[in-house]
């Protein structure tokens, strides 16, 4: 019974307080560069992720993702940060890898439409305020804020 009560009162929470959960990797190349995705559904320069499945492990969910999105394979995944933020009703978590020694094989697709490298320290014009502060906290320019 105890299990059915744990169940019972993680739904009645998730209902009255809805969250979800997504992941975001910073891919760093040999010269310390951050991949960067032009996504064809928002505007400005952003880090490559998505969403996480239901049940599905987060590590696992980011490589999901930027195998998806940008043609990562391989390399070496920590955790950097867990962020959060407001949508309408929603509470959005973010967990923000860093990816180092993987491979990118990028080709246009539904999603992202271009990338670009760039030094954390030297964004490019355009890109999106969440991704220029994740960027600045890489580079060691500003302390880890909670919110994304």
């Amino acid at each position: 019974m105890p299990r059915l009560s744990t169940g019972l009162v993680l739904t009645a929470k998730a209902i009255a307080s809805p969250s979800v959960f997504g992941v975001a990797g910073a891919v760093m190349d040999d010269e310390g560069r951050v991949l960067l995705v032009r996504q064809t559904y928002m505007r400005g320069w952003r880090l490559p992720g998505g969403g996480i499945n239901h049940g599905e492990a987060p590590e696992k969910a980011l490589r999901r993702e930027l195998l998806e999105e940008v043609g990562l394979t391989g390399g070496s995944v920590q955790l950097f940060g867990l962020y959060s933020r407001k949508v309408w009703w929603l509470t959005h978590l973010t967990a923000l890898y860093v990816i180092k020694g993987g491979k990118v094989d990028f080709r246009p697709n539904l999603e992202v439409s271009s990338v670009c490298w760039a030094a954390p320290s030297a964004p490019p014009p355009g890109t999106a305020a969440a991704a220029a502060r994740r960027l600045a906290e890489l580079a060691g320019n500003a302390t880890p804020d909670p919110y994304w």
